[in-house]
């Protein structure tokens, strides 16, 4: 933007630089209704790329009838696996895993949950039983020289159960990080999260072993508490962050989610404390501008509608 905004005003506190993990065309996209073409998700993750973001979820390997908007993940990931980013893919089980390797996909996530309800409603089965599923292909994704992100959903609250109590979701990112994941994603699936819950959260996980430089954060902004609970974070140490650009997604399984954290916003503010992310704003904002027109509605990231009113 020019006239020198956002202002940098650095905090020497916070980390120097964060890592973006851009969840948009993967988490953001699987709720959509309508088909988006194969081409346009092509494009997106191009263009992600050019803006300067280094990791870029692109697409997941689950069956077709749980998630349609997906189906085309063989088809996608050749055309977007020759860019010079990280493009790690989902992986619900070992078919999954075959899948991604056969297409040389060198980073995969699973998915698990911290709440009984959510793994009955999204895996149909228990944490447990979800976890015993997870290890082997975790195993062999390690095996093959993957590197294994973990995500956890319903971290800070549940829509059957409510308040999550810290000590259970540091039990199944334990586990995770037992089994060998790289990293632990921290979802907030419903978006209930609060910066001091965030901070106890961490630092439980801290206390049981599971080191800050493991850790990423994933917030809703379903209460407008998404960048106020990644700040937090930051303020532990945390360095990677899950964003979704334009503010794209929710999830299927949880119909109180609403939209990612838009990656716009949150380089605004990063901007703005000097804190380092390699992202071009402006590029990115067109990026989000144009996937907005794609899918026929306006962008939800302030910071888009902000940008791209002004132009």
């Amino acid at each position: 933007m020019s006239g020198g905004l956002p202002m940098t005003v650095p905090d020497p506190s916070l980390p120097a630089r964060v890592r973006i993990h851009e969840v948009g065309a993967r988490d953001g996209l699987q709720n959509e209704k309508t088909a988006v073409p194969t081409d346009v998700k092509t494009e997106f993750v191009r263009r992600l790329a050019a803006a300067g973001l280094t990791t870029i979820e692109a697409t997941s390997f689950v069956h077709p009838k749980w998630v349609p908007q997906l189906a085309d993940a063989e088809e996608l990931f050749p055309r977007v696996r020759d860019l010079p980013v990280r493009l790690p893919v989902l992986v619900p089980n070992e078919r999954g895993l075959d899948r991604a390797l056969a297409l040389g996909a060198r980073e995969v996530a699973v998915f698990a949950s911290a709440t009984e309800s959510f793994a009955k409603a999204n895996l149909n089965r228990t944490v447990d039983e979800a976890l015993a599923m997870f290890a082997p292909t975790v195993t062999r994704a390690i095996e093959a020289g993957l590197k294994v992100r973990g995500y956890l959903s319903m971290c800070f609250g549940d829509p059957w159960e409510g308040a999550v109590p810290v000590e259970q979701v540091v039990r199944v990112t334990k586990a995770l990080a037992d089994m060998g994941c790289d990293e632990l994603s921290l979802g907030d699936t419903i978006g209930v999260a609060t910066p001091g819950h965030v901070q106890a959260l961490l630092t439980g996980l801290n206390e049981a072993g599971v080191p800050t430089s493991r850790i990423a954060v994933h917030f809703h902004d379903t209460y407008g508490q998404a960048l106020s609970n990644t700040l937090a974070a930051l303020r532990h140490g945390v360095t990677t962050v899950d964003a979704s650009a334009g503010g794209l997604g929710g999830c299927p399984y949880a119909k109180s989610a609403t939209g990612n954290l838009a990656t716009e916003d949150l380089v605004w503010m990063l901007d703005g404390l000097g804190i380092e992310t390699g992202v071009d704003l402006a590029a990115l904002t067109a990026t989000s501008v144009w996937m907005a027109e794609q899918l026929g509605r306006p962008s939800p990231s302030r910071t888009v509608r902000a940008l791209s009113h002004k132009e």
